[in-house]
């Protein structure tokens, strides 16, 4: 027998008999349905080793990332098709049953595979101390963000802006990736009230969009922070090229070490996603603290569907190469945070949609620029944000995860929050 007629039914039931698959082994041989959208290449026999010793979903992912295995063609249709692996915090991990496994074993002797468990590739995450210290989140920022401002400007394009974009409906061709990000800002900005002179705090400020936007569009003086180095340096520079320096100051700091308030308001666009469940009430009066009264907060952040894992699996593919310690929140737990530490919630708007449109952008700009990202990142770390970009496009798509925008305001101590009473007056529409 060849070796893909060997692999393929144990990857069947593996991945579940869901649709077309084809398989291209390393030597040479193919099954498989030529209707299938991708091809599942298996490229060494050190891959079926990798799974072996991690007989779930970072053995797979061990062997996508190190090229062990590569996927050839249209990944989002195949993971349409193959929806249980769309995304890693969705329902169950890939893995194999006890009888998989045996069968999995029997082929690696057949295929004369045997051997000791492959090194994980050097782009697996691994950190010590406590989770959500200020020394191990510094480390998680720094592994997720500080792999080159280049790659990140041909994935993320030249708005820099990694986070939901805001898109018209329907989009159209004369409204792009760019377009939709700095739309975004302006949602944000409008719902913040900004206006010249007023202070602001943007909490997680990456390269500086927003920032960039408040200063430039509204006038308002700015604090970003970030715990990225090469966010910041970028940012900087930024801010002096566009002649917005005097008003705009970039810091590398952990939210909780802020101490210069009062703010007449807060951004925190895609950052709560980093603070896990244990620390959202220091989050939440941190900020609140920080705020003048009347002052608002505008929290942007990815939501879980209630019931679902709060982390993402110490096994899964997301938490070991993309977003380790990340922890999604439900929308409830969110909001019963803001409101606990003395928030009066005014506004809570859903973006799911467009985070799927984002992302597909972003795919579409490392795929079509493919070769390039390689230069800039090393395969292993495109085929990373290959895989992980177009599976969460899925998630989005399919409801398993969401994106809201939550208007938090802290109400003077008459209860006077400030805030016009209607949406319309809110948005200035």
């Amino acid at each position: 027998m060849t070796v893909a007629e060997v692999v393929e039914p144990i990857i069947r039931s593996s991945l579940g008999d869901v649709a077309p698959i084809k398989i291209h082994a390393w030597d040479g041989s193919v099954v498989g349905s030529d209707r299938a959208p991708a091809e599942l290449v298996i490229n060494t026999p050190r891959a079926l080793r990798r799974i072996l010793w991690a007989p779930n979903e970072l053995g797979v992912a061990r062997a996508y990332v190190s090229g062990d295995i590569t996927i050839d063609g249209d990944l989002l249709a195949a993971l349409a098709d193959l929806d249980r692996i769309a995304s890693p915090d969705a329902g169950p991990s890939v893995g194999v049953d006890a009888a998989t496994k045996r069968a999995l074993i029997a082929a690696v002797f057949k295929l004369r595979a045997i051997g000791l468990p492959p090194k994980p590739p050097e782009q697996e995450a691994r950190f010590a101390g406590r989770r959500h210290s200020r020394r191990r989140d510094a480390a998680a920022i720094a592994h997720h963000y500080d792999v080159g401002n280049d790659f990140y400007r041909l994935v993320l394009g030249d708005s820099m802006t990694y986070s939901c974009a805001y898109w018209r409906e329907p989009p159209g061709p004369d409204f792009g990736l760019a377009d939709a990000q700095f739309a975004k800002c302006d949602l944000v900005a409008r719902k913040l009230g900004l206006a010249a002179g007023m202070r602001v705090l943007d909490a997680g400020c990456g390269w500086g969009t927003f920032a960039l936007h408040a200063a430039r569009a509204y006038g308002a003086s700015v604090v970003g922070i970030t715990l990225s180095q090469e966010q910041a340096s970028f940012a900087r520079k930024r801010m002096a090229d566009e002649g917005v320096a005097n008003l705009v100051e970039i810091r590398v700091q952990d939210y909780r070490d802020v101490d210069d308030g009062p703010y007449d308001a807060i951004s925190s666009i895609g950052m709560a996603e980093h603070v896990g469940a244990a620390m959202l009430p220091e989050y939440s009066r941190s900020l609140l603290d920080l705020l003048k009264p009347q002052g608002r907060l505008l929290n942007h952040a990815i939501s879980r569907r209630p019931g679902s894992r709060r982390g993402f699996s110490r096994t899964s593919f997301i938490d070991r190469y993309v977003f380790p310690d990340g922890e999604l929140q439900p929308l409830d737990v969110m909001v019963g945070a803001l409101e606990n530490a003395g928030f009066e919630v005014r506004d809570v708007e859903s973006l799911r949609e467009h985070y799927a449109l984002t992302l597909r952008a972003w795919v579409a700009n490392l795929e079509g620029r493919w070769d390039e990202a390689v230069r800039l990142a090393g395969p292993e770390r495109a085929r990373i944000w290959r895989l992980y970009m177009a599976g969460s496009a899925l998630a989005f798509d399919a409801n398993r995860i969401g994106l809201n925008q939550i208007l938090a305001v802290r109400t003077d101590p008459r209860g006077t929050s400030g805030i016009p009473r209607t949406r319309a007056a809110l948005l200035g529409s």
